[in-house]
């Protein structure tokens, strides 16, 4: 238990699980776990989660790190989200980069951190 009372994921299957009931609160379906994706490309794509809000469909991936995502992850996240044809990716992590904030600003990457799905699922 973190000093603020939360339960802390043990590991990164943990904190999948705790995102898909963050998503499913958000009104979002799970449509895929582990996704494995060729891309147009040839390359193969791997995703923690797909998930659906209306017609969008999103692919997610987990980072459970104790350290800082940087903007190379989420540019990476970007071009495989766009090699299989998905939109606006989302990375859950510890913490992001400033530069990595900025990237995912201009290219409507959704960052989310543990503590912010944590505070929601209360």
């Amino acid at each position: 238990m973190s000093r603020s009372g939360e339960v802390e994921p043990k590991s990164r299957s943990d904190l999948i699980e705790l995102a898909m009931k963050y998503f499913k609160k958000m009104g979002y379906k799970i449509r895929q776990k582990k996704a494995v994706i060729e891309g147009f490309s040839g390359i193969i794509r791997k995703f923690d989660l797909i998930v659906q809000k209306g017609r969008k469909e999103q692919g997610v991936w987990v980072r459970d790190w104790k350290r800082t995502i940087g903007v190379n992850v989420i540019i990476n996240l970007d071009k495989a989200s766009d090699d299989v044809g998905l939109s606006n990716p989302i990375i859950i992590g510890e913490k992001f980069s400033d530069h990595a904030k900025a990237y995912a600003n201009r290219r409507k990457i959704m960052l989310l951190t543990k503590r912010r799905i944590l505070r929601s699922l209360r």
